[in-house]
């Protein structure tokens, strides 16, 4: 029962946060984008953190059999692994595995480290949440950039190829969700026991449990790496697993389990100070976070998206460096927004994290999409009416280009679709028509004079970002 409750929760989630990064039902699935981890954490939604490690530390890593989108699609491609075995009759078993500590924590470790360092490419590759939004807009397309499909087709590969091989070894030993929550599901009060009494060592359970924690003649399990997917308990014949409460001293644990508080050898498991060692690394990093219509004037040709000092980032997210900091390159915004506008980034100091650009449209004062799905808060949600007061860029006129100011045509386009009445025509020395002015107080930045402008392929009044937002009056 337990296993099936497991499998119709995690379908739930699996489908709902495929939806969204496709573009599908912000307004039905945008709840679970919130309940993914790293992005609270980067967010500094300090309640879901809580809210998550408090359902680890009494259930066991169900987070990572249920919620989190890539371990679902771990055991989809078990699922056919095991199907095709029984259908060729050839199937091959996992074993018990002892835990590749070393690269474990050590992966943790360089985590946390990029978040102090702002690199948070390191984030974006291995973050699960953010590897599984590259692999499915990689699939789907939209907005879809060389990198962006090469490194999402790759990731792909390596996660199917991981999971048909070694099943959850990327959740135990890559993931930097996974191990962060191993320290607390090793004291979990609820866990799958061993009954060494009824045990008939058939290894059932230990050939099909796709982390290899299962350890048969010790009857053993590491709750570190268990996630909790009830396939074990399912599986005995002998009635010898049980999924059981365990209170916070374990006292129902058989003493053969009790090898989890020790490795081979009887020497301390390192995990423990593991757990208090990367803990204090956690949260001085989380704390060190908390501080820290076209114009037809000119013949159409694409336009391209010209060189900004300082790049533009969505309203709500306050600037360049916080922006940056806390996004964990998941694309769930950019197949949130509905103008074009947001794109995965191909430069290296930002790969595959958003920008802006305006050549296909403008961020129209009445979107509000993409602060209203990200969840790592990096673009923080806004009220009605907040974003036509938020200040993002600020608009500038190149004479040179300018068709007005070059005596071709009257245009004035950038004025009359400006939203927020920042630009105004006023006469010009040498030219028989208006040219635009811009009133710096009363631009936003929202790019519908660029993008309007028919200048090409450049655009003559383009929007220069600021690196931290203000608030016109």
């Amino acid at each position: 029962m337990l296993r099936k409750i497991r499998i119709a929760l995690a379908t739930l989630f699996f489908v709902g946060i495929t939806l969204l990064f496709v573009g599908i039902g912000q307004t039905w699935w945008g709840w679970m984008a919130k309940l993914q981890f790293l992005p609270s954490a980067l967010a500094l939604n300090f309640a879901m953190i809580a809210f998550l490690l408090l359902l680890t530390f009494a259930f066991g890593r169900v987070y990572c059999s249920v919620i989190c989108p890539m371990g679902v699609f771990q055991d989809l491609i078990l699922w056919i692994r095991r199907a095709g075995g029984k259908r060729l009759k050839k199937r091959k078993d996992f074993s018990y595995v002892r835990e590749h500590a070393w690269v474990r924590y050590g992966m943790l470790v360089l985590a946390i480290i990029s978040l102090f360092v702002s690199g948070q490419m390191l984030i974006a590759f291995i973050a699960p949440y953010s590897a599984y939004g590259r692999m499915v807009r990689s699939v789907t397309g939209g907005a879809l950039t060389l990198p962006l499909l090469l490194t999402g087709l790759v990731t792909l590969v390596v996660i199917v190829l991981c999971a048909w091989l070694w099943g959850r070894e990327y959740c135990n030993t890559i993931c930097p969700v996974g191990t962060t929550l191993s320290l607390v599901s090793r004291f979990s009060l609820f866990r799958p026991l061993i009954d060494a009494d009824k045990c008939k060592n058939c290894k059932l359970c230990e050939r099909g449990c796709k982390a290899s924690c299962i350890d048969v003649s010790n009857h053993r399990i590491d709750y570190s790496r268990c996630v909790d997917c009830f396939d074990c308990v399912d599986s005995c014949k002998f009635d010898a697993l049980h999924y059981r409460f365990v209170g916070l001293k374990g006292n129902e644990i058989p003493l053969q389990a009790r090898n989890d508080e020790k490795t081979d050898g009887g020497k301390a498991d390192p995990g423990r100070r593991a757990f208090l060692a990367t803990t204090a690394l956690v949260g001085t990093a989380l704390a060190a976070k908390a501080q820290h219509a076209q114009g037809g004037f000119a013949e159409v040709v694409p336009k391209q998206n010209p060189e900004r000092g300082t790049r533009l980032v969505p309203p709500g997210a306050t600037g360049e460096q916080s922006f940056y900091d806390h996004c964990t390159a998941c694309q769930l915004c950019v197949s949130a927004c509905p103008n074009g506008v947001l794109r995965p980034s191909s430069d290296f100091a930002h790969f595959l994290q958003p920008e802006m650009g305006y050549e296909k449209g403008y961020c129209r004062p009445e979107c509000h999409a993409c602060s209203d799905v990200c969840p790592a808060g990096a673009i923080k949600p806004l009220q009605p009416g907040q974003k036509q007061t938020i200040q993002i860029g600020l608009a500038h006129v190149n004479l040179e280009l300018c068709l007005a100011a070059n005596g071709t045509a009257s245009c004035g386009n950038c004025a009359y679709h400006c939203p927020s009445g920042a630009i105004r025509m006023v006469d010009h020395a040498g030219s028989e028509y208006k040219i635009p002015t811009v009133a710096e107080t009363r631009c936003i930045g929202c790019g519908a004079c660029e993008f309007l402008c028919p200048s090409r392929p450049v655009s003559a009044i383009t929007v220069q970002g600021n690196t931290i937002h203000h608030t016109n009056a």
